[in-house]
Order: C-alpha cells, then sequence, then structure tokens
C-alpha cells in the first residue's frame, strides 16, 4: 500500500495542474482571442505549451517514481523518460511558436529576462534528458557511475522543474505588461485571472517538491533490485550476500 498521505497529495497536484491548464485555456481564449499556429494568434500558442509541457507534463514525469511504486523498476523509467520527452516537444512547439511570431510581427527575439532564463531552462532540460536517458536507459553506463551521478540527476531534476515555474511567472507578467500595461493595476479581469494561474503555477510547484522531498514516500526497491544491488556489491567488493 502507498504510505499514508500520499495518494491525497498527488491527487492535489493532478488537480491543481488541470486547474491551471484550465485557467491558460480560459485566459487565452477569453482575453486573447484563442490559439492558432498561423497568423496573429501564433504567438499564444508559446504560454500554453510551455505550461503544459515545461510545469505539467513534467511535474508528472516527477512524480512517477512515487506514485508507481511496485512496478517493474525498467517499466517506472521508460515512463519517466517518455514523459520528460513528451514535455520537451510541446515546450519545442511552443519556443517555435513565439520566433516565428516575433519575425512575423518584427518583434526582436532573446531581448528580455523572461527569453535568457527560459531559453536556458529549456536547454538544460533537454541535456539533462539526454544524459538521463544515457546514463539509466540506455545499456553501457556502470552501476558504479549511475549511482555516481544520480543526486546530481535528482537535484537537476527538482531545480528545472523550478526554474520552469519561475520562467512561466515571468512570461505572465511580461505579457500582462505588453497587453494590459495601463489596466493592469485596476484589478481588471484578465489581470486578475492571469495573477490566479501564476498562483496556481506555485501551488502545483509547491506539493510536488512536497512529495518529491518526502524521503519516506521514496519508492522502495523491489526485492529483485535488492538483490541485483548486493550482487554488484559482492562482485566489485568481494563481500558475500551475507555480510561474512
Amino acid at each position: 500500500a502507498s504510505p499514508a498521505g500520499l495518494s491525497a497529495y498527488v491527487a492535489v497536484s493532478q488537480v491543481l495542474g488541470l486547474a491551471l491548464l484550465g485557467t491558460a485555456g480560459a485566459w487565452l481564449g477569453r482575453y486573447r482571442g484563442g490559439v492558432a499556429w498561423h497568423g496573429p494568434l501564433q504567438l499564444n500558442v508559446h504560454p500554453l505549451c510551455m505550461v503544459l509541457g515545461m510545469v505539467f507534463l513534467q511535474g508528472d514525469a516527477l512524480l512517477v517514481y512515487r506514485v508507481f511504486r511496485h512496478e517493474a523498476k525498467s517499466s517506472t523509467k521508460v515512463l519517466h523518460a517518455l514523459l520528460h520527452g513528451l514535455a520537451l516537444v510541446i515546450a519545442l512547439l511552443g519556443i517555435v511558436a513565439v520566433f516565428e511570431s516575433h519575425r512575423a510581427k518584427g518583434i526582436p527575439d532573446m531581448y528580455s529576462l523572461h527569453s535568457w532564463c527560459g531559453m536556458a531552462t529549456f536547454v538544460l532540460y533537454l541535456l539533462q534528458w539526454l544524459l538521463g536517458c544515457g546514463f539509466f536507459l540506455f545499456p553501457g553506463a556502470t552501476s558504479a557511475l549511475r549511482s555516481r551521478y544520480k543526486p546530481q540527476h535528482v537535484f537537476l531534476g527538482i531545480a528545472l522543474f523550478a526554474l520552469s515555474i519561475g520562467a512561466c511567472l515571468m512570461g505572465i507578467t511580461e505579457m500582462l505588461l505588453f497587453n494590459i500595461r495601463d489596466s493592469y493595476s485596476h484589478f481588471v479581469p484578465e489581470g486578475v485571472l492571469a495573477n490566479t494561474l501564476g498562483v496556481l503555477l506555485l501551488a502545483f510547484g509547491l506539493v510536488v517538491g512536497y512529495v518529491l522531498t518526502r524521503d519516506d514516500w521514496k519508492r522502495p526497491p523491489l526485492p529483485e533490485e535488492l538483490a541485483l544491488s548486493m550482487d554488484f556489491k559482492t562482485l566489485t567488493e568481494g563481500d558475500s550476500p551475507c555480510g561474512s
């Protein structure tokens, strides 16, 4: 059985995730004219893809090892990698959309703090995914090398999730200042809705982060994984499985 409270927190994270997706869609649909790949609405593809890929799907990919606690680790690793890969593809579509939209409108690229932080986060996320696949998914890396890299992989995963949320918050503020600069301070409905999206992003990040940092909620090793670990220790250190 799952540890007490884990299922509830995971459920809350999914409710918050769906709420932030719905809020992003409502904001873009109600106040920004909707979403389209071609034409003046192409820019709106960017925030929707980033919220979906770099926040919601990335957060769910991080939760895989907490949710699927009793499945084979190989299957869990594949699902973890697939969700991160899907998040990367969706985020890439969002990046292409914003560059194409800027080019069509004659807007300069990569000058704002949001664009710097967002692009750096995406590039690091891509590198993290490639390294993770190389070390943990494909054969070749030794167990010792995997054990050495694992702490860095775990830290970077949580750090990049936090950076993704921060970049989204900067993007929301930037978009509001571009579009409703004069009325934003008057608590207009669009500003309130966009601020609500920002609060939901923070709440989703906090809940996911709490689940990830609870030591007693970590995925326990299965008996066969313990046996493999003991066999590896025996081969490399000369210890017997009994410790004698």
